[in-house]
């Protein structure tokens, strides 16, 4: 078992044309024995999104913090502190921080895709 805070696991930085103000963590992954899933925390800066993409795999998302949007088919859709989102494989999607504080979301993400 394992039990921490995601503020504990260590942090990735992202920042570019595509992506800004993202920081992201691996709280539960591969090198834990996770044999199905690999959960990740992203905290979103204000003004911070991530890359507009698509791929084959799902993502089951529930927000922590904050205000945010989520990009799907020409629109964004509000979520905020206990929303769920589920977004499913081949979907192109986009997630922006809509509000002054950070915005914070866990992602779980199948076995075999890259963790971070």
């Amino acid at each position: 078992m394992k039990v921490i805070h995601y503020s504990e696991a260590p942090s990735k930085r992202m920042d570019g044309e595509t992506v800004k103000g993202v920081t992201g963590r691996v709280t539960i992954g591969k090198d834990d024995g996770a044999e199905n899933f690999c959960m990740r925390v992203f905290e979103l800066d204000k003004d911070g999104f991530t890359p507009r993409h698509v791929h084959e795999w799902e993502h089951e998302i529930v927000v922590i913090d904050g205000n945010g949007e989520f990009f799907k088919e020409g629109k964004w859709i509000s979520a905020s502190k206990g929303y769920t989102v589920f977004i499913p494989g081949m979907e192109e999607h986009q997630i922006r921080n809509a509000g002054d504080e950070k915005f914070i979301f866990a992602c779980l993400i199948p076995k075999g895709v890259q963790e971070l």
